[in-house]
């Protein structure tokens, strides 16, 4: 037997549990697919995930999952640059540090 010991959480509680433990394939992430999570923190501000995402919206705050569509636009942007070496950005950047540039010297 190894000397590591190895815990679930269960409630609020860590519960230790034998090397040879598998959750019950059941019950395993059922707290994804509901909201219970939310109704068990008992947090005042939201009991559901409508009422979290209204509570975002109303204080200007969001989650990792709102920026999915964007971090996949920058890969393939980051893909594109990496195959083609071209920067649609840099002429205009060119640009606006040579005005800056043009500008200091006046």
């Amino acid at each position: 037997m190894s000397g590591k010991k190895r815990y679930i959480a269960v409630g609020n509680k860590w519960v230790e549990v034998s090397n040879d433990y598998t959750p019950d394939p059941k019950n395993h992430d059922a707290v994804l697919w509901n909201d219970r999570q939310y109704q068990d923190v008992g947090d005042p501000r939201f009991a559901s995930r409508t009422a979290h995402r209204e509570y975002m919206r109303q204080n200007g705050l969001c989650t990792y999952d709102d920026f999915a569509t964007t971090f996949q636009k920058n890969e393939q942007q980051r893909a594109e640059f990496r195959t083609t070496g071209k920067d649609p950005s840099r002429a205009s950047d060119v640009v606006k540090a040579l005005q800056q540039h043009t500008q200091r010297r006046k």
